[in-house]
């Protein structure tokens, strides 16, 4: 990615607004609050040469989120905050190398007020069953972690439709509760119509699922990965390099799906985050 456009990125982030606290030398730039769902940005401004040497990770709940250099000479983190998590105020930490706590602050977890969706599924959606290998592709590119950043903020929308279905939904199949919720964003998307790569990446998945159809996952560096599923049609390879706006596939009803439509997730440190906090808004069904 050239300097301009990771320059353009900072700026982009740094325009949040952010609270702001220095301990000792070490300065850092965090939100104090988050929806259930979100991606909480992790700012830290080293204060000499050898700070920026430091490894650094951001831990919440549990969960990790390593800082990398970023083109302003900040180190910057992702931390994703888990759909289910229960709203409150928690502890997050940014801790060095030798694992001493550096920095501390609450952040508060605020509801995200995610409703009900029913899905009608038939006996044969029902029965699909994944084939070997498929949800460990999947696990992989989760958990991805390529430490060279291509992404790059806003990113686009993978296609121009309206959504259906947005992320975080609890789904019931057949007016039965399935325990799970929608870890992606659905586009009511005709068949046939062009899929893009949402930022630039490395394509890790270009394969014909059986339970999540046609499916491509792409890498896009620092702990973030998209994933696009139910295609009719691959047009990429697994190692290709792509751009964003870049055609990676087309909208079909393969897999599970009740009919033509795309569904687009976003991953971040290994759990799925809400993509529309990743750009500019997309229009609801209606």
């Amino acid at each position: 990615m050239g300097l301009i456009k990771q320059i353009a990125s900072v700026l982009f982030f740094l325009a949040l607004s952010f609270q702001t606290v220095a301990q000792g030398q070490l300065a850092v730039k965090v939100d104090a609050e988050a929806l259930q769902g979100n991606t909480l940005r992790i700012w830290l401004q080293p204060a000499d040469a050898a700070q920026s040497r430091t490894q650094f990770v951001a831990v919440f709940r549990g969960q990790k989120a390593p800082l990398y250099p970023d083109a302003s000479g900040s180190l910057l983190g992702l931390m994703p905050i888990s759909s289910t998590e229960a709203p409150g105020s928690f502890p997050l930490v940014v801790q060095d190398a030798s694992g001493k706590v550096r920095f501390q602050q609450t952040v508060l977890v605020k509801d995200a007020k995610f409703r009900i969706q029913n899905i009608r599924a038939t006996s044969s959606m029902k029965a699909l069953k994944p084939m070997p290998g498929e949800m460990e592709a999947i696990r992989a590119l989760q958990q991805s972690a390529d430490p060279v950043r291509s992404w790059m903020e806003p990113f686009v929308s993978p296609t121009p439709q309206c959504m259906n279905s947005p992320f975080g939904v609890q789904r019931f199949h057949n007016g039965k509760p399935t325990g799970n919720f929608h870890r992606g964003v659905d586009h009511r998307s005709p068949a046939g119509t062009p899929v893009r790569a949402t930022t630039d990446g490395v394509v890790k998945i270009s394969r014909m699922f059986r339970l999540h159809g046609g499916t491509v996952g792409v890498d896009h560096g620092q702990g973030v990965s998209s994933i696009y599923i139910h295609l009719s049609k691959l047009a990429v390879k697994e190692g290709v390099s792509v751009r964003k706006g870049d055609v990676i596939g087309y909208v079909g009803s393969t897999g599970f799906a009740t009919g033509p439509h795309l569904h687009w997730g976003l991953y971040v440190n290994g759990l799925p985050v809400n993509p529309l906090q990743w750009l500019p808004e997309i229009q609801a069904c209606k």
